[in-house]
């Protein structure tokens, strides 16, 4: 029976902006019956601790610099490529989606070299270098935005707009009520800064508390994400302005700090936007300037343009404009309430089911075997 069953590889990048959706979908599918397969580089590895699938790795690089780096880069690839192909061989998958991330390229080419059919995700809203490569070569491509630039696929290649996958401990919380500022209450912000916390929040933050009233300086109460190396002065800066801060590294329970905040200041990352949304809580985003197609700064005008988060360019995230805007929030909670209703609104929860629907409607798998499965069709 097992060996009947279809498999599904996951190719992902080696950050958690790839690597969580992939996991949402591995959750969907073991759901539905499916083996599951996650191929990786080492550093994605190190997510896959919590998914109950077998994780491969593949070498990959991105392209380096000068002459020496472009041909040391392409000789990992093409080790990647020959590893990709080696496993996808043994495992003989119906179908490999394919999350973004360069460390994906070496899994998704090899398929496409055996003709395993290929999905692409797309996490932002600008079409990230690995998808565009790949996109001639996929079936489906999955967006998470309704509008992604830069996409221009094949004629004989579906466009599906799923939504980005979250991890069923967002998921979870979304049923919880946003808990709106009462007047003088204690309010609650968050600030994370991607995988390894923005420097640039550390700077900006203690120093614009230090900037407000005292009176509403006292009422706030902040965790923050904050690099390793900037621990200490962000410790400091917070003490000297008098507020109560909580600081790591790395939050093992952010989804139930950012459904307990008031309000959230963050990058704009593609999985990022997903969650916040998901959950319905208003946010401050402060796009990360150099990606490669400033694909942050268009993830993060689709929510504001809808309603659900405000925007502040890095070049104008100054602590005497976050401290304006703090005290005008602090002033006009009813603000924040309304905002975080724009953004659960705007956030889609069907995600994993919809791209579990593409992969279903390649692997079509026959009826007799559907219903051994579970699959309701």
């Amino acid at each position: 029976m097992t060996d009947s069953v279809p498999f599904v590889v996951l190719a992902a990048g080696g950050t958690g902006g790839h690597i969580f959706p992939a996991e949402a979908l591995a959750r969907e599918l073991l759901g539905r019956g499916y083996r599951v397969a996650l191929m990786t580089d080492q550093r994605g590895s190190k997510f896959g601790g919590d998914l109950p699938v077998p994780v491969y790795c593949a070498r990959a690089s991105s392209m380096g610099q000068g002459m020496f780096g472009k041909l040391r880069s392409i000789l990992e690839m093409g080790i990647g490529v020959v590893q990709a192909r080696l496993r996808l061989s043994k495992l003989r998958p119906a179908v490999v989606v394919g999350f973004g991330g360069y460390p994906s390229v070496p899994t998704l080419y090899a398929a496409a070299q055996l003709n395993i059919p290929i999905i692409l995700h797309e996490q932002n809203a600008v079409l990230g270098r690995a998808n565009r490569a790949l996109m001639g070569k996929a079936r489906i491509v999955a967006t998470s935005f309704p509008h992604v630039l830069g996409l221009k696929p094949p004629a004989e290649t579906r466009i599906v707009y799923t939504g980005n996958p979250v991890r069923p401990s967002f998921m979870a919380l979304r049923a919880t009520p946003y808990a709106g500022l009462s007047e003088n209450g204690v309010m609650k912000l968050l600030v994370m800064g991607g995988s390894l916390g923005a420097r640039v929040f550390s700077h900006v933050v203690p120093q614009a508390l230090a900037l407000m009233p005292e009176h509403l300086r006292r009422r706030i109460v902040i965790a923050q994400q904050c690099r390793k190396e900037d621990v200490e002065t962000a410790r400091s800066s917070f003490a000297a302005a008098g507020v109560d801060v909580e600081l790591s590294p790395f939050f093992q329970d952010v989804p139930e700090r950012m459904s307990e905040a008031h309000l959230i200041i963050s990058r704009a990352g593609g999985s990022t936007v997903a969650e916040l949304t998901v959950v319905g809580r208003p946010s401050i985003l402060v796009p990360y300037p150099h990606g490669h197609a400033d694909e942050q700064t268009a993830n993060a005008e689709a929510v504001a343009e809808a309603g659900g988060a405000w925007i502040i360019p890095e070049q104008a995230f100054t602590p005497e404009s976050l401290a304006v805007r703090l005290e005008s929030l602090m002033a006009l909670p009813s603000t924040l309430t309304k905002t975080a209703a724009a953004a659960r609104a705007w956030g889609k929860v069907t995600a994993a089911d919809g791209l579990a629907d593409c992969v279903d409607s390649i692997v079509k798998i026959p009826a007799a075997l559907s219903v051994n499965l579970g699959h309701t069709r």
